[in-house]
């Protein structure tokens, strides 16, 4: 979830970016897109989210910083612009201080540490001075700003046409995404179809052959390849126009399509220390993007070969998995697991289903900072995903524009999603009270085998108890709506 800026510690790094050499400050824009999603929320109620998009050009009096000057501009629907303006009197106020704080680390020859005279000091640390300033008031001014308007950004602003000399006015202009004002239409009554998918003896058997699969032993054979055996090669891979790549003890299983085809189909037939030579073409789609379509040359010497055992499906097997003493005890187990499994899956297709027609009957704008959140947040579970599989993702060449793209419009969608359900839960106060939170966390506790103490002290740690709270609320709204939805099978 996206956090708003809080007192503007990232604006400071943007005030610090400034040119602040004596030919003076140049215009500055174009903050970082956000690297997370895992907060699109925190810490802000909806008390305070619903008066925040009101106009958005509505000043509040009683919070207004004296001296400090804003107008307002809607540049879209989740756009703002602030135009700032900070008084000389202030401005000078600020450069004196800043005087006094280099002045006590100045030095220069033939005089000690914080004695050089304010007129040198002046003289030969005027950038030193103007950083100062510059770090220290622009977040200021944009902190008093925020206060007057209201706004909660989404993400740092783009600064720009900051003007900052000494004894004159500040002024700059600052541009937010915030949230968008959402009018609710009708959200009960909704009609969705959704038929439950039963479990069947044929998925129990698929689970059980699974099961049977990942206790399988590779035993070396003298003999040649076929599908299903596992291989270990070594091999030079030349792509056209590019040097080559060597590795060696690679294995894969024959047949299972982790390899390139040409590579799979060339190890059919070979025996052990025997070298074969193909062409190859990469994918179109290749991870790498100077790779994609290109053909090349793939020398394979294969190593060893070894073939697949499956262990028979008995009550041995059954007893080898835990406290299982038949078979059936195993199956009646696993049947069991499935059925829980299943009626979740049939619960989130429900709730997916009732949720996309809600999307239907509501069309708003998403702001970019949300949904690139989301993009990154996207991305970082996939990076999760290769380091519990044992692969370095650090060490994958991954082509970050065309994965954006990709993942774009489903962003998109849970960004709309989740403010709309939140719209829905406000609308039905269904905010979750302090009990259904530490219920959850008990049950979190329970799971994990843990005190609810040190679960507690874990999420509030980490910020995880305010996404908590934020996911009992959106279970809320979709509970909520499953009960005023017509569902027909």
């Amino acid at each position: 979830m996206t956090e708003p800026v809080k007192g503007g510690a990232r604006v400071a790094e943007l005030a610090d970016a400034l040119d602040l050499g004596s030919s003076g400050p140049k215009a500055l824009g174009g903050s970082t897109p956000p690297s997370r999603t895992s907060s699109l929320d925190r810490d802000r109620s909806p008390e305070r989210r619903r008066h925040e998009n009101d106009d958005a050009a509505r000043m509040v009096s009683e919070h207004k910083e004296p001296g400090v000057k804003v107008d307002l501009e809607t540049l879209e629907a989740c756009k703002r612009r602030l135009s700032v303006e900070a008084p000389s009197e202030v401005v000078q106020q600020a450069w004196e201080a800043a005087y006094g704080r280099v002045q006590k680390q100045a030095r220069l020859p033939g005089f000690r540490k914080g004695h050089v005279p304010r007129t040198l000091v002046k003289l030969h640390f005027a950038d030193d001075v103007r950083r100062e300033v510059a770090q220290r008031l622009i977040p200021d001014v944009y902190r008093q700003a925020l206060a007057q308007t209201q706004l909660e950004p989404l993400a740092d602003p783009d600064l720009d046409d900051v003007k900052l000399e000494e004894g004159a006015p500040l002024t700059f202009t600052a541009t937010v995404e915030v949230r968008p004002r959402i009018a609710l239409n009708e959200y009960t009554g909704l009609a969705v179809r959704h038929a439950p998918a039963a479990l069947t003896d044929a998925q129990v058997a698929e689970a059980l052959e699974r099961m049977r699969e990942s206790q399988a032993e590779f035993r070396a054979v003298d003999r040649a390849p076929m599908a299903g055996d596992l291989v270990i090669i070594d091999y030079t891979l030349t792509p056209e126009g590019l040097p080559p790549a060597q590795e060696t003890g690679y294995g894969f299983v024959v047949g299972d399509g982790a390899v390139m085809p040409e590579i799979d189909q060339a190890v059919v037939g070979m025996t052990a220390a025997s070298e074969r030579e193909v062409a190859v073409r990469f994918a179109a789609d290749h991870r790498r993007e100077d790779l994609r379509g290109k053909a090349g040359v793939a020398r394979v010497r294969l190593v060893e070969v070894k073939e697949k055992i499956l262990p028979a499906l008995d009550d041995e097997f059954a007893r080898s998995l835990g406290d299982y003493a038949t078979m059936a005890v195993l199956t009646d187990a696993v049947r069991r697991q499935l059925e829980q499994e299943r009626e979740q899956d049939n619960r989130r297709a429900l709730e997916d289903a009732v949720a996309d027609a809600l999307l239907a009957r509501h069309e708003f704008p998403v702001p970019e900072a949300m949904v690139m959140r989301q993009v990154a947040h996207v991305i970082e579970q996939m990076r999760e995903r290769m380091r519990r599989q044992g692969v370095d993702p650090d060490r994958v060449r991954w082509d970050y524009n065309k994965l954006a793209a990709e993942l774009r419009p489903g962003a998109e969608k849970a960004v709309r999603r989740l403010l709309l359900l939140e719209a829905v839960a406000e609308a039905e106060g269904l905010a979750p009270g302090d009990a259904d939170v530490e219920r959850e966390i008990e049950a979190v506790a329970a799971r994990s085998e843990r005190s609810p103490a040190a679960i507690r002290g874990m999420m509030e740690k980490s910020g995880e108890l305010e996404g908590l709270r934020l996911r009992l609320r959106e279970k809320r709204a979709l509970d909520f709506l499953v009960q005023h939805t017509a569902i027909t099978a």
